[in-house]
């Protein structure tokens, strides 16, 4: 373990929107941020090759572009990205307590105000056919990419109300759906479900699960199984969704910090701020409704906000203990 501990005021963990928005915001406000990126510099845009739906891009942008952007914005104000993971923390419940934080197990760092924007996993499948064609035609996410397919054959993985309501999204801009669903029920709610088979243009197909993605370069088919028979059948088609969840990255938090019964950040009110004073969560890691980057981006901002309001707060009671 390093001798020096370095004294932070505002330290960002996780990149993404929701990262390099609140250290925007937080450089601006001459709190000089420091930011580590963790594993996956820039969040799950580096995986998307087209964003069209973020604004201020009329001809679009593919997403690691825009991650690199961005990182130079935040620098531009004096932000100091470092590529590292933040592997422990231990928060102070005390209001302007100092807050520690070891980075790649070895770096101890001090820090007034530490805004959370670690984001979350999409779950895949885990195949490696799969795995090939992320980006060309397999996504975790509907909303985002959808668009890519308007008119076409697409197929979605999952049974809950996410999937049902992905599906339902995909069947008004698409040919046609096919919705496969590894046991013979929906987990969806029934409105979800009654909301699926009335749309006609998406076929359910129970006790099925994906055996293989078909495709060089892009998706071109898909083979299905029957898991009960065995039985494997092909269909055309150019996009492969997969709304099975997300899993927040949250695990070094637990115990330190107030969470939900599925790991993501519970913050106060409409607000970022967590039950630990001084700290803030924003973006995917404490949302798990909308998921977007322009809603991550938007956390980024009130994150640093509030951890400005938060230091001038304890810069004022020091003055009147004075």
């Amino acid at each position: 373990m390093s001798d020096t501990i370095e004294r932070i005021k505002c330290l960002i963990i996780g990149s993404g929107p929701a990262g390099y928005t609140a250290a925007i915001y937080a450089a601006r406000a001459d709190l000089k941020p420091v930011m580590y990126t963790g594993m996956e510099p820039g969040g799950q845009l580096t995986t998307t090759t087209e964003v069209d739906n973020f604004p201020g891009y009329p001809e679009g942008i593919d997403g690691p572009t825009m991650m690199v952007q961005l990182q130079q914005q935040a620098e531009r104000f004096g932000t100091e990205v470092r590529i590292g993971m933040v592997t422990e923390v231990n928060f102070s419940k005390e209001v302007g307590g100092i807050h520690k934080v070891t980075v790649d197990n070895s770096k101890e760092i001090e820090a007034e105000t530490v805004i959370i924007s670690t984001g979350a996993t999409a779950k895949y499948l885990g195949l490696p056919s799969e795995q090939k064609l992320r980006g060309g035609g397999v996504s975790a996410c509907a909303v985002c990419d959808g668009f890519f397919y308007k008119g076409q054959d697409v197929a979605i993985v999952g049974a809950g109300d996410t999937a049902a309501e992905e599906a339902t999204y995909l069947a008004n801009i698409c040919n046609s759906v096919t919705m496969l669903v590894r046991k013979d029920y929906m987990k969806a709610s029934k409105a979800m479900q009654h909301r699926v088979e009335n749309t006609p243009n998406i076929k359910v197909m129970y006790n099925t699960e994906v055996d293989e993605v078909l495709g060089d370069q892009v998706v071109e088919g898909l083979r299905m199984v029957n898991n009960q028979t065995g039985e494997k059948t092909d269909i055309e088609i150019t996009g492969l969704f997969i709304a099975i969840g997300h899993t927040p990255n949250t695990q070094i938090f637990k115990g330190q910090i107030d969470m939900d019964d599925t790991g993501y950040i519970i913050t106060e009110g409409k607000s970022t701020k967590t039950n630990i004073p001084g700290v803030f969560a924003s973006g995917d890691v404490q949302d798990k409704e909308y998921r977007q980057a322009i809603t991550a981006a938007g956390t980024g901002c009130m994150a640093a906000l509030d951890a400005e309001r938060y230091l001038a707060t304890i810069e004022t009671s020091e003055e009147v203990s004075a």
